[in-house]
């Protein structure tokens, strides 16, 4: 054993960095562990892919926001294993660190649902990696199209939830925006993006009336969907769908769902659907004692037993709980359940159109109304004041002038 803390956190994203902080504000002794050196802001990663905003304005150091508080030690490593019962995590170095309490805040992976060729041929958006190979994928393709006389660039998004349709959204307004300004009108018109899944719809969490309007809008923007019908097989050059449609692509971007990563096997806790723990009310593992399960490694309930969706602000919420129940478990107090305060649902469409049903009663907004209303929220949930600056400027910029925020290095092949 190297080292024993209060409490360990495995992971730095929402309801890790959230915990975390809260934790040691009470001047409890914190083990922060993350394989990357930042916290990344994951709503926004498709508006990296589509160099609308650039990594500054997601990623900010972990250090930076745990400066002040020294009482938290940020270790930059990939975790191997952990042991449940007795609290305890390795490293991919072989370092062992134990913990009275075990908060797993590790995220998960794209679920790919066996798709063939899906694994090794689609681009997943879940991490600032993700969104960077993703952008040099695309402007690749722009820049080898624009050389050729009948060159095309064809985009396949697969997913029909918030981060299928903001990226299909993104995508088609940078051909109809973007390409002709910084390449030519004539490599815009052989530009194509398409939308697929499975389920006749998109943003299968809203009102119909709000699905109708976004199926609306982005045919207006040049999405062309293909819904009702799942993905067989992606390829090199393409994706066939299930009616065997054959889609020309060599950018298939994967938003199809998430599911629990490998390393809850061999853990000692049990896992339930897409792999995560069913974690109790309280937030903590069902198996054994001590051990708090949190964000998109868990599925979690409020306090009236509703199953909650996996998102942001219910993994932030999550954070915050659950270090009050571990400060409760620390000084002899008392868990209580979580209660979650829904603040409802957003989605991006393009400039100047969103959807929002805001709070438990769920009212609707769309259009102009709900696309500042996005903007707001999202600039209030950015972590750090460099971060809100660097995002609020690129959005004054992108949307008035048209123009790319960041400039993508590299080759994604």
């Amino acid at each position: 054993m190297d080292d024993t803390y209060q409490v360990i956190v495995v992971g730095g994203g929402f309801a890790g960095m959230t915990a975390a902080k809260e934790l040691g504000r009470k001047g409890v002794s914190v083990l922060l562990i993350d394989s990357n050196s930042y916290h990344q802001f994951q709503p926004l990663l498709y508006q990296v892919a589509t160099s609308q905003i650039g990594v500054s304005a997601i990623a900010r150091p972990l250090r930076s926001i745990f400066r002040r508080l020294s009482r938290v030690r940020v270790l930059t490593a990939d975790v191997a294993t952990f042991d449940a019962a007795n609290h305890t995590v390795t490293t991919a170095d072989g370092d062992t660190f134990r913990a009275e309490i075990l908060v797993l805040a590790v995220g998960a992976v794209p679920n790919f649902f066996n798709t063939a060729g899906a694994d090794e041929y689609a681009f997943p958006l879940y991490s600032v990696t993700d969104a960077t190979r993703l952008g040099s994928k695309l402007t690749q393709l722009l820049d080898e199209a624009d050389g050729e006389p009948a060159g095309t660039v064809d985009v396949v998004v697969v997913g029909g939830g918030p981060t299928g349709v903001e990226t299909a959204g993104a995508m088609a307004e940078n051909v109809k925006f973007v390409v002709p300004k910084f390449y030519s009108p004539e490599l815009a018109a052989r530009c194509h993006v398409h939308l697929v899944d499975m389920i006749p719809t998109v943003l299968n969490a809203f009102s119909t009336n709000l699905q109708e309007y976004t199926k609306k809008r982005l045919n207006k923007i040049g999405v062309q969907l293909h819904l009702g019908v799942g993905v067989s097989e992606v390829r090199a050059d393409g994706v066939t769908l299930a009616d065997g449609t054959v889609i020309p692509s060599r950018a298939v971007v994967w938003a199809g769902g998430l599911k629990a990563g490998e390393i809850f096997a061999g853990s000692g806790l049990t896992q339930g659907r897409g792999g995560r723990i069913d974690v109790r009310p309280d937030l903590t593992a069902p198996d054994v004692e001590g051990v708090y399960v949190l964000g998109d490694a868990a599925n979690m309930t409020d306090s009236t037993g509703t199953k909650l969706p996996q998102l942001g602000s219910v993994a932030q919420q999550a954070g915050k709980w659950a270090a009050r129940n571990i400060y409760a478990d620390l000084n002899g107090g008392e868990r209580r359940p979580f209660e979650y305060f829904d603040k409802g649902y957003m989605a991006m469409i393009g400039r100047g159109a969103a959807v929002a049903e805001i709070g438990r009663k769920r009212i609707p907004l769309q259009g102009p109304f709900a696309f500042v209303s996005w903007l707001l929220v999202h600039l209030a949930l950015l972590s750090g004041f460099q971060q809100k600056v660097r995002a609020l400027f690129s959005w004054l910029n992108g949307y008035v002038t048209h123009s790319p925020a960041q400039v993508v290095v590299g080759r994604p092949e």
